[in-house]
């Protein structure tokens, strides 16, 4: 979608705990040295004495001491992470195509917001709460050479989810129950069915696409998919 395309409602076409193992070294052993026997003594006049024997004390007994492992401990399992919510005010469609919603106003001359950036999609019309209206997005197909969010709309099927968040966080889901491609100069006289703000509540996708013929009109057609609360 360009940004310099809009769409007039009823008039004019949408613009387009890291475990690191500690080293245990195990004391060294203590060695204890022997006792040797004294020398003979010479007793005069008689038969050499016995030598006196040397009480030698034992060593204290070294109470053994079971060494601790040193083998690291496993690391705690963890539980998967579970998936990080969508921030508020997001769009996501089924292939994974998403964008940051900017809620706009009508243009003049009644024109349907376009976003300034590829990354988002202007959101005009009903609240999400809304019981009745058409809640409206408008992104782009694509945009100096990339591709847009809203690209994949010409490759969706009915029955595809779209998600919404919405600014206070609340997700919602809907269901594609219409895709419908159509020329530039159908739009208006079918604005008031796919946009209008009575009926049913919905949420209602656009951007343009098909032949590129430039000018004014820059492609040839919109793409537009309806989807209905799931």
């Amino acid at each position: 979608m360009s940004v310099r395309r809009g769409f007039a409602l009823g008039a004019v076409t949408v613009l387009c705990a890291d475990l690191v193992a500690a080293l245990i070294i195990w004391p060294p052993t203590t060695v204890v040295a022997g006792t040797a026997q004294p020398a003979s003594v010479s007793v005069a006049g008689g038969a050499p004495a016995a030598p006196a024997q040397q009480e030698v004390t034992p060593p204290p007994e070294i109470a053994p001491t079971t060494p601790p492992s040193s083998a690291a401990a496993p690391p705690p399992s963890k539980e998967p992470e579970a998936p990080k919510p969508q921030g508020p005010g997001t769009i996501r469609l089924p292939a994974g195509g998403a964008a940051k919603l900017i809620r706009k106003d009508l243009g003049p001359g009644a024109e349907l917001p376009v976003p300034e950036n590829l990354g988002e999609v202007t959101w005009w019309g009903a609240e999400l709460s809304s019981a009745t209206g058409a809640s409206v997005f408008a992104g782009h197909v694509n945009w100096k050479g990339a591709t847009g969010p809203f690209a994949e709309l010409w490759t969706e099927r009915i029955g595809g989810g779209v998600t919404v968040v919405d600014k206070a966080g609340k997700s919602r889901q809907y269901k594609i129950s219409q895709l419908i491609t159509l020329k530039k100069n159908e739009l208006p006289q079918r604005a008031d069915e796919l946009f209008g703000q009575s009926g049913p509540h919905r949420i209602v996708l656009v951007t343009c696409g098909g032949r590129w013929v430039g000018g004014e009109t820059g492609y040839a057609e919109n793409r537009v998919a309806i989807a209905d609360p799931a």
